[in-house]
């Protein structure tokens, strides 16, 4: 199967070439865009790291145990472990899970699920796909949860997130943000720095993306190399797959348009059904230059 980069013929290439900036599952991402017939690059554009400060989440802890949180909402699988690793280090893994056990417990995803799960907590809520904070409030909404004069912990991925805030507030909702890690880029952006060179030539006939801070570090970094907007136009003439609505909000701010997302937010199915749609996008981009 060929696919074209570019504007011409003469850039008719086997296998697509397809670009990702996946971070912690890099070494996934890579096998499965050979799996479904794609060239990989893989170019780390972030890391999660824990915060110095934990002064949040041992506050969070000790109102935990006090009985003082109503509910808890899990954000993500990584930071909920790291949440308990953290509230462990002045307080029994026993006596957390105990009291976390007699919250309202509500998770945003899988991950989430998972390691609810694995501690043997129960889970009262999980929100349906593609499991954004959209998606969170319409799961308290539909289970018709009132929510007025409640305290809810929210586990924070990275940065905070302010429409999931104003949308409990608005229920009635005090809101505690517990924050356990930020997200940086990577010690090493050198193979960043090359894949933004090479979008620039022409070298990727697919860019995939699973999360809309590898978009803010993708431009951030092109920024920096004077790259910017000779990277939004060549990344325009490539396929730009998307993990899900939140990554696509992001793309659209920094001026690029989404060309697919997955029928499900998962990254298997991305990268398939980004693949398997790209020859026709790509002949479709090319159709409307010429």
């Amino acid at each position: 199967m060929g696919t074209l980069t570019g504007m011409s013929d003469a850039h008719l290439q086997t296998p697509l070439r397809v670009c990702s900036f996946e971070s912690r599952r890099a070494e996934e991402m890579s096998s499965l865009i050979r799996k479904h017939g794609g060239e990989p690059t893989v170019a780390p554009s972030m890391q999660e790291v824990r915060r110095d400060d934990h002064s949040e989440v041992f506050g969070f802890a000790e109102e935990l145990l006090r009985g003082e949180i109503d509910m808890v909402i899990f954000l993500t699988g990584v930071g909920a472990t790291a949440l308990l690793e953290i509230a462990e280090v002045r307080h029994s893994r026993e006596e957390l899970l105990a009291a976390l056990d007699r919250c309202v417990t509500v998770v945003r995803g899988p991950k989430p699920t998972a390691v609810l799960k694995k501690w043997g907590v129960h889970l009262d809520h999980r929100a349906a796909e593609p499991n954004t904070w959209r998606e969170v409030l319409a799961t308290l909404d539909g289970a018709a949860i009132d929510l007025s004069g409640q305290t809810v912990a929210v586990q924070e991925y990275g940065e905070l997130s302010d429409e999931l805030h104003a949308g409990l507030c608005e229920r009635g909702a005090v809101v505690r943000s517990v924050p356990v890690y930020r997200w940086t880029l990577p010690d090493d952006i050198g193979p960043l720095e090359t894949a933004i060179g090479q979008t620039c030539e022409g070298a990727f006939d697919v860019l995939l993306f699973t999360s809309a801070q590898q978009v803010r570090h993708v431009m951030e970094v092109a920024e920096r190399m004077s790259l910017g907007t000779d990277w939004l136009a060549a990344a325009s003439a490539s396929v730009t797959g998307s993990i899900g609505p939140t990554c696509s909000e992001a793309i659209h701010a920094a001026g690029l348009p989404v060309d697919r997302e997955p029928s499900h937010p998962k990254m298997g199915v991305l990268v398939r059904e980004v693949l398997a749609d790209a020859p026709r996008l790509l002949s479709e981009k090319r159709s409307s230059v010429d």
